[in-house]
């Protein structure tokens, strides 16, 4: 995977929301797959949408 899309990704995913100690564990195929969900979100829904995924995926864990 091209570097440049995997480092946007990650920035994408930090700017709505996904802690950073929870980040460096999501693998790279999911930081894009996730950074292309959010980047169809609505701007209103794009940071829950966001802990969604990772909760979804099992990267975060409910409140």
């Amino acid at each position: 995977m091209n570097d440049s899309v995997a480092t946007d990704a990650k920035r994408i995913l930090l700017r709505y929301g996904a802690p950073i100690a929870v980040l460096e564990h999501v693998s790279e195929d999911h930081r894009v797959e996730f950074a292309r969900e959010i980047s169809r979100t609505t701007l209103a829904d794009r940071e829950p949408r966001t802990k969604e995924l990772l909760l979804e995926h099992g990267y975060l864990e409910e409140d």
